[in-house]
């Protein structure tokens, strides 16, 4: 839609940096974003090869040769000749309506576009009602009747209180029609904005003025133009206007502190039309209050040109670049005039915002400048001002004192700086400083991001081993694909809403829903009481409660549903349920369960090799290092939240449901046990999920169960769908985990011995965090030869909401220990990381530490590879002569495999089921136990039964998944649905045929054929099973062989950061993965992408806060990061510019079908290869100091953890070199 949205309303051909602009505001980590890009990049008409039709035929496009002399456009897919020359349009654009509309392309319909704009009136619910005035006049005058009215022009804010804050404006007024707030004039002195002008138009304007006026006139729109580039998406930036920022008064608002620093003044007109003008300066008067009286609307903004060497600039640091609230943000201005052949200060605003409840003006640094010359001297007293200046206290809300303190001293020297860099270009004045150290004024520019696909096709009957493309790939993208809440509610359907804790630990005194009875619509509560079977359940162990009876033991818990007729009752009727508590102590994290032995574990974990006292002892480890890793867990933000709906058939006696979920097995077992039903009574089904990352492999079902029990005893449906707040407040996250290592290791670099300990974070119940723990310990020795090992692990019990599976299942956090101590023997020997890395591979039949002999072990062949095809080497020299030449901008580079074990380590669930069902058409139907979630599985199902029968992939369809199709399914996880579910279709369809075989050489097509058989009475339907073979592992002697092979792979990672900020980017990454004979290239390799980008926000962006020792700000076991407003994923502009991804070739695995390996896993560690070219970086800066052994960088590295770690004078003034920001473990 929003790259719809472009092409429509883009008059030329859109540029490369228009579309990855528009994309910016879309979140879908997932896909990796690159072929995204790349698909669009079509539409900027800017490689002539793809209008050819040699290119069409490449595509097998088919081209009328007759019209537009055999070229084809890619954006529309017709002819056209639109690559020859220069147009003046886009032709996938210049339609006229009537043709758009004959082949039923959506467009805004143009009689609305022509249709003359009138004043409206609307009433709403609870008595609200909604004014759109078409004139100022007429808008004074109903401010005059309501004068506590909320005034809106995007809803961008008011949407975002009254739908999350649950605050409530009786009456609102549309100000987007009314002419005089929507004028912007430029005149001799400055520009006059109307209030109601959107941000997206200023922009326009002001980069308009930028090419008509003298350059030193629009210092100031330079400066609004670069903060309004990172200021949320062109979304919002379309319809928020600046007059509802400016009244908003956001202590953190990107654009405040700049009105101040270029003296806007503000127009204010009362309700008679009386106006008056305020400085920018005076306007905000404290938290979210401004100096508007009652019955006053802010009009208009008055932004004078600058004056010849007048200089304004932005800043703004937040956790991601792109569409994210500030940090710390400024504006500053300086005017400089000559005297004497000295630039002196003749007047100066700094202006912070993000700081305080206002934007705060460093008035005290401001006088000492004031007529101060530009040079060395006044910045350092300056920053000692500055520093007394603006205080941030150490409990500030927000926290992260530390930094935001560095931050207010570096935005003002990075500014510094530029001015003496700008005076120097307009007045050819030479500066003091360094040209090492003006890579600080260098302002951030992304180039267009590129990138490369190499593998090789090896094509295995009709379908397997080509790129087809995704079977739900025209639906998905049109918006035509269904999903659960796409679903329409049967009739006499009701919504349900949870009534959830809100303590981390306490006893249930009361509770109370007689005001909830009160809302229009409610139609019961349901609690443990009303549970007609067991109120006990649980993944593994039922150690939870679905209703919660006497005690809550984490914030979110359910302790009773709420059904209404609509969503809207529902959730208020559950915000009115009244819950008395009686507090108890609460374990916050994984330091205090260790403490208080707080385990969900009888007994902890123990996996053994050689003997590693003995070996420390023996004095064959030249050295010991010891360390503490720690990293926090990730949310799976899947763009589908958890939902079901339930109903019940045949007067009770069947129970249907439609669930997001990617174990409906789980579910249907779960509601069967909650009900006290036999499962044969419910059936779960699933048609697609919109995304999963094992988040919905068990959290699911106690939503399924709430929503059950309602339906069940009101014999009325009932469709729960989670909100996104409350799915990432309740449903568990990828595991925190802490370990402590001790390695021993040679002079050479050889490993000898590691002793480890390792916890993780499990919540309030097991679920699935013994498995996880588990698979950590397996993959704790990453692909490195050790001969003596010993890790102990254990599973932490914290009043936090049960922790889950995540992509990687806890592999990740078991090699990111072990690399960050392979970095450590690194920098303790002073020899690059690599090194270490490739002395201590594993080889083939290699015996790990729990007694598995590696077979077809490939590390060693993909890591030669990559290091060839990434050219480290050349690379690394050139990242030494940027550093060297760069003092505040420092590059790394870093070059980390993986190994990634493929089976359920528990191994009754290496089991798959299908049922393949051939018509006397000839066309396949099959159903399987795997659930679609966008990864592609039942693509790569299709291409496997197509080839089974050497039919066109065409004729196969792949039903949902059912569980009265195929009983008893595993999850879809562990990166093994390929594999097992593959088998199992193969094996149905090999029974098919072998029934088939006596006819099948009388006749020449498979249509034909069946026919016969038909004809013949032959069984054309067939159930295969598959089960895993070879594999096992018994944790009394800890030996065994848990998986069937192993996925290889390895990752070369380029960043490059800014210093004094931690703002933090990849240049390139190239990854080489072992994926044997792929299924289909295309999917896996955006499998490899998606899981990259994914595993990135896992090392350097996503961070949860609880409220935790950590974070006092915080209420008590309360997720502050509900939502993307404060939860940052990795977007467009995360992505590495250059993104190259290479197929081991001619590496068949005998292990699995078709020769393949899994692929949906085993990428997402590579992006610790970010993390650690990250960590190179920052040691650069640190050596600028003095400082050149191990430090510690906590994930994921946010720009407030590289930024500490940059040890340097402005960071000195608050922390200590060795300081650690704090951390949600």
């Amino acid at each position: 839609m929003s790259m719809y949205a472009l092409l429509r309303t883009c008059k030329m051909p859109p540029t490369e940096e228009q579309i990855e602009e528009s994309l910016a505001g879309n979140l879908c980590r997932c896909t990796g974003y690159r072929p995204i890009l790349e698909a669009f990049r079509s539409f900027t008409k800017a490689d002539s090869f793809l209008y050819w039709d040699d290119s069409a035929k490449a595509s097998g496009v088919a081209v009328n040769r007759a019209s537009q002399g055999g070229k084809i456009c890619p954006g529309t897919g017709r002819p056209c000749d639109c690559g020859s020359e220069k147009k003046t349009g886009c032709c996938s654009v210049q339609e006229k309506p009537s043709e758009i509309k004959d082949r039923g392309e959506l467009i805004f319909p143009p009689e609305l576009m022509t249709r003359k704009v009138q004043s409206l009136v609307l009433k709403g619910a609870e008595d609200l009602q909604w004014f759109r005035p078409l004139s100022l006049p007429d808008l004074l005058d109903l401010k005059k009747r309501y004068p506590d009215a909320k005034l809106v022009v995007g809803n961008s804010e008011v949407g975002i209180e009254t739908r999350f804050k649950n605050l409530r404006y009786p009456v609102l007024i549309a100000a987007t029609h009314v002419a005089e707030l929507n004028a912007i004039k430029v005149l001799d002195d400055g520009l006059n904005i109307g209030a109601s002008v959107t941000l997206e138009k200023l922009r326009e304007v002001m980069h308009a003025c930028v090419k008509d006026r003298k350059a030193y006139e629009v210092s100031g729109c330079d400066a609004f133009l670069a903060q309004l580039k990172w200021f949320a998406g062109v979304q919002i930036r379309n319809v928020s206007s600046i007059g509802g920022n400016i009244c908003t008064a956001s202590p953190i608002s990107d654009l405040n502190p700049l009105w101040i620093a270029a003296g806007a003044v503000f127009t204010l007109v009362d309700d008679s039309g009386l106006p008056r003008s305020v400085q920018a300066s005076d306007f905000f008067i404290g938290y979210r209050r401004v100096a508007l009286r009652k019955g006053e609307i802010l009009a208009s903004v008055f932004l004078p040109w600058t004056r010849k060497n007048e200089y304004i600039k932005e800043f703004k640091q937040s956790h991601r670049r792109d569409d994210d609230i500030a940090l710390v943000n400024a504006g500053m201005r300086v005017h400089l005039k000559e005297e004497t052949g000295k630039w002196l200060v003749s007047g100066i605003s700094l202006v912070y915002g993000g700081v305080a409840a206002v934007p705060v003006r460093a008035s005290k640094t401001e006088t000492f400048m004031q007529g101060k010359v530009w040079d060395k001297s006044t910045l350092e007293g300056a920053l000692s001002e500055l520093q007394k200046d603006i205080i941030i206290a150490d409990n500030a809300p927000g926290g992260m004192a530390e930094f935001r303190r560095s931050l207010i001293l570096s935005f003002f020297f990075k500014y510094f700086l530029m001015v003496a860099d700008k005076l120097q270009q307009d007045e050819n004045v030479e500066h003091e400083f360094s040209e090492r150290f003006m890579s600080a004024a260098d302002p951030y520019k992304r180039d267009i991001s590129s990138g490369m696909q190499n593998f090789k096709t090896i094509v295995d009957g009709s379908a397997v081993g080509q790129s087809i493309a995704h079977v739900s790939a025209e639906l998905q993208v049109s918006g035509e694909a269904q999903y659960l809440d796409d679903e329409p509610l049967p009739p006499n359907g009701l919504h349900g809403a949870l009534v959830l804790s809100t303590r981390p630990h306490a006893r249930i005194v009361s509770v109370s829903y007689r005001e909830a009875e009160t809302v229009p619509g409610f139609a019961g509560y349901f609690c443990a009481k009303d549970v007609p079977g067991g109120n006990d359940i649980g993944a593994v162990a039922h150690d939870e409660e679905l209703f919660a009876t006497n005690v809550v033991t984490c914030v979110g818990q359910v302790i009773g549903v709420v059904v209404a007729d609509t969503q809207y009752a529902a959730r208020a009727a559950a915000l009115k349920v009244k819950v008395v508590y009686e507090d108890l102590p609460a374990i916050l994290s994984i330091e205090d369960a260790i403490e208080a032995e707080s385990f969900l574990l009888k007994a902890p974990r123990v996996l053994s090799k050689g003997n590693v006292q003995e070996c420390f002892a023996s004095g064959k480890c030249d050295h010991i290092v010891e360390g503490t890793v720690q990293m926090g867990g990730q949310e799976h933000f899947y763009l589908e939240p958890h939902g079901t709906t339930v109903w019940i058939q045949d007067g009770g006696n069947e129970v249907m449901m439609l669930s997001s979920t990617q174990a409906p097995q789980k579910h249907q077992y779960t509601v069967a046990h909650v009900l006290g039903i036999p499962m044969h009574r419910v059936v779960c089904k699933t048609k697609r999920i919109g995304g999963g990352f094992g988040g919905k492999e068990t959290r699911g079902f106690v939503e399924a169960a709430a929503a059950a029990v309602p339906a069940y005893l009101l014999r009325r449906p009932v469709k729960l769908v989670l909100d996104r707040e409350v799915d990432m407040a309740i449903t568990g996250q990828r595991h925190a985990f802490l370990a402590r290592y001790k390695v021993g290791f040679t002079n050479e670099g050889k490993v000898m011995a590691l002793d480890l300990q390792i916890y993780n974070n499990g919540g309030n119940s097991l679920d699935l965090s013994d498995a996880v723990l588990e698979r950590s310990m397996f993959h704790s020795d990453n692909v490195y030869v050790i001969p003596n090992v010993r890790i102990f692990g254990n599973v932490c019990f914290t009043n936090i909401p049960s922790n889950t599976a995540f992509r990687g299942f806890g592999g990740p956090q078991g090699m990111l220990v072990t690399e960050n101590w392979i970095e450590h023997i690194a920098k303790t020997l002073g020899v690059p990381a690599s090194k270490i890395r490739e002395i201590n591979l594993q080889g083939e039949g290699y015996e790990l530490h729990y007694s598995q002999v590696l077979e077809n072990c490939r590390i060693k062949q993909v890591w030669s590879e990559l290091k060839s095809s990434c050219e480290l080497a050349s690379r690394m020299h050139e990242i030494d002569l940027f550093n060297k030449k760069n003092r505040w901008k420092k590059r790394g580079v870093a070059m980390v495999p993986t190994k990634f074990g493929i089976s359920f380590t528990t191994k009754f669930i290496n089991q798959a089921g299908a049922l393949v069902q051939v018509y006397t058409d000839g066309t396949v139907l099959v159903t399987h136990g795997g659930v679609e979630m966008g990864q592609g599985l039942h693509t790569k199902i299709a291409q496997v039964a197509a080839t089974a029968f050497d039919i066109p992939i065409s004729s196969v369809f792949i039903s949902e998944t059912s569980t009265d199709k195929v009983p008893n399914a595993s999850p879809t996880a562990a990166s093994a649905s390929s594999d097992m579910y593959g088998a199992a279709v193969i094996d149905a369809c090999n029974q098919i045929k072998e029934r088939m075989r006596p006819l099948m050489s009388q006749y020449d097509s498979f249509a034909k054929l069946v026919m016969a058989c038909y004809l013949q009475r032959i069984d054309l339907s067939a159930h295969g099973f598959y089960i895993t073979p070879d594999i096992g592992f018994d944790w009394k002697t800890g030996k065994g062989s848990p998986f069937s092979y192993y996925t290889y792979g390895a990752a070369c990672a380029e960043a490059e950061i800014d210093c004094l900020t931690g703002d933090s980017h990849l240049r390139r990454v190239d990854i080489v993965m072992d994926l044997g004979h792929s299924l289909n290239p295309a999917i896996d390799i955006g499998q490899i992408e998606g899981a990259f980008v994914q595993g990135l926000g896992w090392v350097a962006l996503e961070e949860l806060k609880w409220g935790d020792k950590a974070h006092p700000w915080i209420k008590p076991g309360y997720l502050f990061t509900q939502g993307p407003g404060t939860y940052k994923l990795p977007t467009v502009n995360d992505i590495p510019i250059d993104f190259r991804v290479s197929l081991l070739k001619d590496a068949p695995n005998p292990r699995a079908i078709h020769s393949s390996k899994a692929v949906g896993e085993p990428p997402l560690f590579l992006a610790a290869a970010a993390l650690f070219a990250v960590k190179e970086a920052i040691a650069s800066a640190r050596a600028e100091t003095g400082l050149h052994g191990w430090f510690l960088l906590d994930t994921p590295a946010t720009p407030e953890r590289i930024r500490m770690a940059c040890v340097d004078d402005i960071t000195a003034r608050f922390a200590s070199a060795d300081f650690r920001p704090k951390l949600s473990v």
